[in-house]
């Protein structure tokens, strides 16, 4: 992985268009950045087999988008032809937990992007803005935009329609990317091919550039009537039909009986994103390509890799390897069909729905230009056609490793060969490789800081006190005097904090201003964010998470205060959110929290014993009539918890019983004591309650063994 291109996307906020020929590492950098990141991300893509194969999600299953196309515009549109922005905005009902998601992703990834229309990408900047309540393009998110415009193009069925407000169908004539700086960046290392000579005629190609097409050499290639005979071809054809019917001819001419293997499907996946046929039927002898990598880590076989069916048994395929004598074994693998969600802790986690169980192979004498992207191949068969759309012609050839490995069933000639004049304007203006460090250097302190200072700020904590206190006024059944106490405290301190963090913030701006001018080290500017950082965390912990965690767990529960709890709760679990934030803030690669406070920050209450705070009510001048009305319990039940408290000598008796029943007792207690309860009963006058008589033997037993001790 090219270590500046991934810095400039972990340490700015830059959104960036990551592109290179064919066979240059595209996939292989997005794997490595997903692994690699610190940042909340998930992965997006146009078509369902591109999602299944980049690992990540649909574009329209994560926005939930319309499939008409969209014309930015509030003029009323035939809905028949097309959705405007008010016909949109219906389309962002979103649940609670996708609202969650969509508002901690930090990069978003768009693998693919050559087939992704200009429209659809406005569509998810306005749902973005929507749903982050943020008005910057994207709602602020950075944009990864990956894949090769001279690949295959968007699909675009009314194209008369989207002209009356984008100039192409392609994602760079959005609306959103005219209004940010993006950058485009080139992987220029080609691993699939190393013949200079081919990489030129496909360079040419590819750029459209007639001229420097060598189509005498390409042509050499051509060969009308060749056939493949034994050796191991693969015809890539433009059509999905053509390539089946291909497929099945040569399947019919091996003379044995076919195997039929059935897919093992598990929760929800779409037949359109099946990865390969649920029902595959193969024969021995039959040529069979890989359509993955080997997961295993032996790299027995890779994406593309050709073979020869050797044996075949109900759970696994022997497959002789193309250029070599070796027979390995293949089992079948699973592909997941995944959503994005969050964790308790607010990251992101990618989630299973469903999976799809089959061997990874199919029949391979014919495949799709289509389903060809991505692979690499020794010995193709290609006829450049009439049908082949631009783009085609330049995925075909560039499959194959070397130009002696191509046949051409139809020659070449330049009237198949497209010049699209709109990416190369695009790509020269935004073309940033030789900028990279630069723009990594002016901006990485710069997005680092900002960072850092979104997630100390706690300003917003004064608005939620204010709140609180004004739904603790109108609460019938809360402490009124208690609560007031601590919004009179928090207040201050709250405050106090708000000041801080302004000058603060000043105080960094200032350094990084002197940092740029080389009159001041880095070093200083990570010590003050480590001592602010600490700071922060201990006090908003102990001066304003630690008293309402405390006040919550008293009223937890309590009758009458259903919603002012939900309320409370609410906002602590936003105080817990901000203080883990700072357990894994970051200042470039620095962590900048002590070891000694990134210690867990919890909601979780201890659960206080139901006795326990029926005493403190009682401690707080409460009576027996109002601690049951408060608690919802019975007035015995009250009773029945006091007992307990005598039994420590806790109780001050003389608020539940007359002093005259106590005297009564006290007086039998000592000159004439029963051995159980309904002995007491029946000794005492009838006006005695068995609650009564549990609290005064508990509390004369506690009474007579402390002098006795």
């Amino acid at each position: 992985m090219n270590n500046h291109f991934f810095d400039l996307i972990e340490y700015t906020n830059r959104s960036v268009f990551l592109t290179g020929k064919a066979g240059t590492g595209k996939t292989t950098f997005l794997n490595e950045f997903v692994k690699k990141t610190k940042k909340k991300h998930i992965v997006v893509a146009p078509t369902g087999i591109a999602a299944i194969n980049a690992g990540g999600v649909t574009i329209h299953s994560m926005f939930g988008l319309p499939l008409r196309t969209f014309l930015p515009t509030t003029d009323r549109i035939d809905s028949n032809i097309a959705n405007n922005i008010i016909d949109l905005q219906q389309h962002f009902k979103y649940r609670k937990d996708k609202l969650k998601l969509l508002r901690e992703v930090e990069v978003l990834i768009i693998d693919e992007v050559s087939m992704l229309r200009a429209d659809v990408l406005d569509m998810m900047d306005f749902s973005l803005r929507f749903i982050r309540r943020n008005n910057q393009r994207f709602g602020g998110v950075q944009m990864l935009f990956i894949g090769d415009l001279y690949q295959l193009p968007p699909v675009v069925r009314d194209e008369h329609v989207l002209k009356m407000f984008y100039n192409s169908p392609f994602f760079f004539d959005s609306l959103a990317i005219k209004d940010i700086p993006l950058i485009t960046i080139e992987l220029t290392k080609v691993y699939r091919q190393t013949d200079q000579e081919f990489l030129e005629i496909l360079n040419a190609i590819r750029d459209g550039d007639v001229a420097n097409i060598d189509f005498d050499h390409l042509n050499e290639r051509y060969d009308p009537g060749f056939e493949a005979g034994d050796e191991p071809y693969v015809y890539l054809c433009s059509h999905n039909k053509m390539a089946d019917d291909i497929n099945q001819e040569k399947l019919k001419d091996i003379k044995v009986s076919p195997s039929t293997y059935e897919a093992k499907l598990f929760g929800e996946f779409k037949e359109n994103q099946f990865p390969n046929d649920q029902f595959l039927e193969l024969k021995i002898g039959a040529q069979v390509m890989f359509i993955r990598n080997d997961i295993s880590g032996e790299k027995k076989y890779f994406n593309g890799k050709l073979g020869e069916i050797s044996s075949l048994d109900e759970n696994e395929i022997k497959v002789i390897l193309e250029g070599s004598e070796r027979e390995i074994v293949v089992k079948r693998e699973v592909w997941e069909q995944k959503k994005y969600s969050l964790d308790t802790d607010k990251n992101i986690k990618e989630e299973v729905l469903g999976s799809f169980e089959q061997f990874p192979i199919k029949l391979a004498w014919a495949v799709t230009i289509h389903k060809s992207q991505g692979l690499t191949f020794d010995k193709v068969i290609i006829d450049a056609g009439k049908s082949f759309t631009a783009g085609q012609v330049y995925v075909a050839l560039s499959r194959c490793r070397t130009l002696e490995g191509i046949v051409l069933k139809s020659k070449i000639t330049p009237d198949v060969i497209f010049k699209d004049n709109r990416i190369l304007k695009f790509q020269g203006e935004t073309q940033a490789n030789d900028n990279v460090e630069s723009i990594l250097n002016q901006e990485k302190y710069d997005y680092s800081i900002r960072k850092l200072l979104r997630t100390l700020d706690c300003q917003w904590f004064l608005k939620e006190v204010e709140q609180w206190n004004n739904l603790s006024i109108v609460t019938k059944s809360i402490d009124r005097t208690k609560s007031n106490q601590l919004y009179l405290q928090l207040k201050r301190d709250v405050l106090n904090l708000g000041k801080i963090f302004e000058k603060l913030e000043r105080v960094i701006f200032q350094k990084v201003n002197l940092f740029i001018e080389n009159k001041e080290q880095w070093a200083e500017i990570e010590s003050k964010s480590k001592g602010a950082v600490n700071f922060f965390f201990t006090e908003i912990r102990d001066k304003v998470f630690n008293p309402l965690k405390d006040f919550y767990a008293e009223i937890k529960g309590a009758k009458g205060l259903k919603q002012y709890n939900e309320e409370l709760k609410n906002w602590l679990e936003d105080i817990e959110e901000y203080l883990n934030s700072l357990k894994e803030i970051h200042l470039l690669e620095t962590k900048l929290l002590d070891e000694k406070n990134d210690k867990e920050v919890s909601m979780k209450i201890a659960k206080v014993p139901s006795q326990v705070l029926t005493f403190q009510l009682f401690e707080e001048g409460k009576t027996i009539s109002e601690i049951a009305l408060e608690r919802g319990l019975v007035k015995e039940t009250i009773i029945g918890h006091l007992a307990k408290f005598a039994e420590q000598g806790l109780l001050d008796i003389s608020r539940v019983i007359t002093s005259d029943k106590i005297k009564a007792f006290e007086e039998m207690f000592y000159k004439n004591p029963k051995e159980n309860l309904t002995e007491w009963k029946n000794a005492l006058p009838s006006n005695f309650e068995f609650n009564e008589i549990r609290i005064l033997i508990n509390h004369f037993t506690y009474q007579k063994e402390k002098n006795n001790g």
